[in-house]
């Protein structure tokens, strides 16, 4: 081979070996969350969510012929931690979208950083229920909000007669905004709230317990916003004081780490907010697709089936149709997508973003009875 034919065999080579990288590179979706310490297990459950529909659309070709890769860095739960690892993400791994957050403090540090101010990065799926976060443009909710699960609860709670209602929750400088945001969701079926307390890091549910005990008005129900560690702390406290009132979480608290932590005495009764269908059934075309997506993975799932999972499995889904309105996938080019998101079905589970940036007012209630098994 004389030298002219060489240097052109070598560019072809060349031009293969590009093209090959073009198809095999990949749209990242990064995800900061807790993947060890005491929320690991929600956060590993919803990137596995995330990963089985991603999974899914990879084996079918991908996204406009290129592959989508979940990036995960774990902050422990830790504020501080979500922002350096937000920004390591964002530096080495160039992800077009972030997904799956943890935690009010953690979502209110990561905003307060404006670490995502220069990107203009969407984040899409998150577990939070501060009211400076919800007013983020940069962020969208693929689960329904406070108001419409604090709306349901009320709503369930006034069909049996109960309207006294005390509000329970995590130390947060937006308690003045929560509790506006609760007197007004619950109005209209007729609740009131008769009591408050602010659950702090140390004693605090048992100071909680007192301040509810010493109330003018007794409570007939406990509204419970706060995580899971915090909420079984409280349940566990407040039953052990002969406390009778009943107990409802919003969608914060995680029915499955709930019933690892809290005997079965004290699970009773409880009511938790579900902002996802249950992973548990086939009722529905997401449960039965999501169903045999897990069945699919076999024993390459890493951890239980859950509700978590379930919502990462439908953060995914908002994900990838936003990817396939972008030309060309980019973070503006997601936004922008998302922003037109207007009555998507993902089978009975609908989302909405046109207007506004929480994309569901989908609300169930699991409630555990004496024998300690869920119904809905």
């Amino acid at each position: 081979m004389n030298r002219k034919h060489w240097v052109l065999a070598r560019a072809g080579l060349v031009a293969m070996c590009a093209g090959a990288a073009l198809v095999a590179q990949a749209w990242t979706v990064g995800q900061v969350a807790p993947m060890s310490g005491a929320e690991a297990s929600q956060g590993r459950a919803y990137a596995q969510g995330m990963r089985l529909y991603f999974d899914q659309i990879n084996k079918a070709g991908g996204v406009q012929g290129q592959p989508v890769e979940l990036a995960v860095l774990d902050d422990v739960g830790h504020p501080e931690e979500t922002v350096t690892k937000t920004r390591k993400l964002l530096s080495e791994s160039k992800p077009v979208v972030l997904a799956g957050y943890f935690g009010n403090r953690n979502l209110s540090a990561l905003l307060e950083s404006k670490a995502l101010d220069g990107s203009q990065i969407p984040l899409v799926g998150y577990q939070s229920t501060d009211t400076r976060v919800l007013a983020s443009p940069q962020m969208f909710s693929t689960r329904a909000g406070l108001a419409e699960q604090v709306a349901k609860i009320s709503t369930h709670l006034a069909t049996v007669g109960i309207t006294r209602l005390a509000l329970v929750f995590e130390e947060r400088p937006d308690a003045q905004e929560l509790t506006a945001l609760v007197i007004k969701a619950v109005n209209p079926s007729g609740a009131k709230l008769v009591a408050s307390a602010m659950l702090k890091s140390r004693g605090g549910s048992d100071k909680a317990v007192q301040e509810l005990q010493a109330a003018k008005t007794s409570p007939q129900a406990i509204l419970l916003v706060a995580s899971s560690p915090a909420t079984a702390a409280f349940v566990e406290a407040y039953r052990m004081e002969g406390g009778t009132a009943q107990v409802y979480a919003t969608a914060e608290a995680d029915i499955e780490q709930l019933a690892k932590r809290l005997p079965v005495e004290y699970m009773s009764g409880l009511s938790i907010a579900q902002v996802v269908p249950s992973p548990y059934k086939v009722s529905g075309k997401l449960n039965k697709e999501f169903r045999d997506a897990t069945i699919a993975a076999g024993k390459t799932l890493d951890v239980p089936v859950s509700f978590a999972m379930m919502e990462g499995y439908v953060n995914a889904k908002v994900i990838v149709e936003a990817m396939r309105r972008s030309q060309p996938v980019t973070p503006e080019k997601m936004s922008a997508a998302l922003r037109g998101l207007e009555s998507y079905d993902l089978g009975g589970y609908w989302v909405n973003f046109k207007p506004g940036q929480v994309g569901s007012k989908y609300v169930d209630l699991s409630i555990v009875n004496a024998a300690g098994r869920v119904t809905q």
